[in-house]
C-alpha cells in the first residue's frame, strides 16, 4: 500500500460516501470493515481504484475494503477522519421487511461483526501457547516449570476471558453500553459462579431465587455473551424508558444488571452453549461421515470463502472445539493447503511474468501466504486478478486438504497456518505429523506453482500496468490538490 496512508485514507473514506456515511469501522488483519448509513453511495469502482485496495466486499449496509497486512496503519487514519468514535450523527437507516434471508444475514453479520476485531488478541494468545508449547517439547522447561505455566496463562487470557472480550466487542456492534455488557460477561466467568458449575455438574443442586441453573461452563465461548449483549441492548433502552430522570444515575444501571444477569445465567447462556455444541456438533458430524473428503473440500472452498468474509463464521466453532478435546481437525488442517497454495501461484507468477510491478507484488504476496500464512494480498493481488492462478490454488486446496485430512493432522491452536505456525499442528506423541505437515506445506508449493505453470494466465503488459497505477494515484493525489 502507499506509504502516504493519511491521503489513501482520505480517498477511501470519500468513495463510502463520505464521514457522515460512516456508522461505524472496525478492521480485522487485512481489511477495513464498514458499516454504513446508506450503501447505496459507495462507489466500488472508485475504491478499486485507489492504490493500495486489493479489493471490495459489498453486502447492503456493509462494505469490506481489503487493504492487506498494513490496514492497521490506514485504520488509523481512517478513525481521525471520523468523528465521536466512528459514529455518524445521522439517522438510523429505515427498517426492511423481516425475512428469514434478512434474519439469517443479520446473524451472520452480527457473529463476524463481533469476532472480527478480536482475532488479534486471538492470534495472540495462540502463537504464546504454541511458543510454550514448543519450549516444552523441547526440555527447555518442564510441565511443572512456574515460567511454562505464566506462558500458558499469558496465551491462555484471551480464550479464558473470551465471553468478556465478545460482550465489549458485540456491545459496539449492537450500540449498548460496553461497560454494562462487560460486567454482566464477568459473572460468568468469575471464579465464584465458575466454582458453582463445577459443583453442579457433580450433581448438587444449584438455584437462583427457586429457578434451577444449568451447569455449564461459560470460558472459552462466544455465542452465550454475544446473545446476551444483543438482549442487553433492547433490555437497555426498556429500563431508560421505566426510570425516573433523577433516579437514571444509579437506578438504570442497577437494574439493567439485576434484570440482564440472572437471564444471562438460567436462560441465555445455557440456550447459546446449546447452539454452539449444536453448529459444533453438526460441522463435525459432516466431518465423520465424509473423512479427510470433508477437508479437502474445504481445502478447495476455502479462498472463496475468504473473498466473501465467511471464514470468520468457522472461528467460534475452532474455539469450542479446540477447548473441549485440545484440538481441531478440519477446519484448521484445510488451511494449511489452501493458504501455501494461493502462495505457490504467486510465486509461478513472478516466476512467468514479464511485468516488473506485478513481478513484487506477486513476491510479497507470496512470502505473506507462505510464511505467516496470511493469504489475502495473494488471493486479491494475484490470484483473483489474473484468475487462472486462483483454480490452479483451489485445485491444489483440495488436494492437500485431503492429504491432510487422510494424515489425520490436527491443530492445538488457531493461529493461520504458515511455515510459522506449523507447530500448532505437531503431535508430540506422533512424531510423523512433523513429516506430515511439511509435506503436504511442499505439496500445496509445488502442485500450484506447476498448475499455474501448466494452465497459464494473461500477464498484465508493462504499459497497462503503468496506466493501472497511474489511474489509482489519481484519487490519492487529487485531495492534496
Amino acid at each position: 500500500m502507499s506509504k502516504n496512508y493519511a491521503a489513501v485514507s482520505r480517498s477511501i473514506v470519500d468513495a463510502v460516501g463520505g464521514a457522515s456515511n460512516v456508522a461505524a469501522v472496525t478492521h480485522c488483519m487485512t481489511r477495513l470493515r464498514f458499516v454504513l448509513n446508506d450503501g447505496s453511495v459507495v462507489d466500488s469502482a472508485r475504491l478499486k481504484a485507489i492504490n493500495g485496495v486489493l479489493g471490495v466486499v459489498r453486502s447492503e449496509n456493509q462494505c469490506q475494503v481489503i487493504i492487506g497486512n498494513t490496514v492497521s496503519q490506514a485504520y488509523a487514519e481512517v478513525l481521525k477522519l471520523l468523528p465521536e468514535g466512528a459514529v455518524a450523527r445521522q439517522p438510523a437507516p429505515e427498517k426492511n421487511e423481516i425475512t428469514l434471508k434478512r434474519i439469517g444475514a443479520g446473524i451472520l453479520d452480527a457473529l463476524i461483526g463481533t469476532m472480527s476485531p478480536l482475532i488479534p488478541a486471538i492470534i495472540g494468545g495462540s502463537m504464546v501457547k504454541l511458543l510454550a508449547m514448543i519450549l516444552n517439547m523441547t526440555g527447555v522447561f518442564g510441565k511443572e516449570s512456574s515460567t511454562l505455566i505464566i506462558l500458558n496463562v499469558i496465551g491462555d487470557g484471551a480464550f479464558f476471558f473470551l465471553p468478556v472480550m465478545v460482550a465489549a466487542s458485540a456491545a459496539i456492534k449492537f450500540k449498548t453500553n460496553m461497560s454494562l455488557a462487560i460486567a454482566i460477561a464477568g459473572v460468568l466467568v468469575h471464579p465464584s459462579f465458575i466454582d458453582l458449575m463445577a459443583k453442579a455438574a457433580q450433581g448438587q443442586q444449584v438455584e437462583f431465587i427457586g429457578l434451577p441453573v444449568t451447569a455449564v461452563k461459560y470460558t472459552y465461548t462466544v455465542i452465550p455473551a454475544l446473545f446476551m449483549t444483543w438482549l442487553l441492548s433492547y433490555i437497555e433502552k426498556w429500563i431508560d424508558r421505566i426510570t425516573p430522570a433523577v433516579t437514571k444515575n444509579f437506578l438504570k444501571p442497577m437494574l439493567i444488571v439485576l434484570v440482564s444477569a440472572p437471564i444471562a445465567i438460567l436462560l441465555v447462556g445455557p440456550l447459546g452453549i446449546w447452539i454452539g455444541s449444536g453448529i459444533s456438533a453438526l460441522v463435525y458430524t459432516i466431518h465423520s461421515y465424509l473423512g479427510w473428503l470433508s477437508v479437502a473440500i474445504m481445502g478447495g472452498l476455502w479462498p472463496l470463502l475468504v473473498m466473501t468474509g465467511m471464514h470468520r463464521v468457522f472461528t467460534p466453532t475452532i474455539i469450542q472445539t479446540i477447548a473441549e478435546t485440545g484440538k481441531e481437525g478440519m477446519v484448521m488442517p484445510s488451511e494449511i493447503g489452501a493458504n501455501l497454495s494461493l502462495g505457490g501461484s504467486s510465486l509461478a507468477v513472478a516466476w512467468r511474468t514479464k511485468n516488473p510491478e506485478l513481478r513484487q507484488t506477486a513476491l510479497a504476496a507470496a512470502a505473506s501466504a507462505i510464511v505467516a500464512g496470511i493469504s489475502e494480498p495473494a488471493l486479491y493481488g494475484v490470484a483473483i486478478r489474473l484468475k487462472r492462478p486462483l483454480i490452479a490454488a483451489l485445485i491444489s486446496g483440495f488436494v492437500c486438504g485431503g492429504v491432510a485430512g487422510v494424515a489425520g493432522l490436527a491443530s492445538h491452536s488457531m493461529a493461520s497456518p504458515g511455515l510459522f505456525t506449523s507447530v500448532q499442528f505437531f503431535d508430540p506423541s506422533n512424531p510423523m505429523t512433523i513429516v506430515w505437515v511439511f509435506g503436504v506445506m511442499i505439496l500445496a508449493i509445488v502442485l500450484s506453482f506447476i498448475l499455474t505453470l501448466l494452465m497459464g494466465f494473461e500477464d498484465i503488459p508493462v504499459a497497462e500496468e503503468a496506466e493501472s497505477e497511474k489511474a489509482k494515484l489519481a484519487p490519492a493525489l487529487s485531495v492534496n490538490n
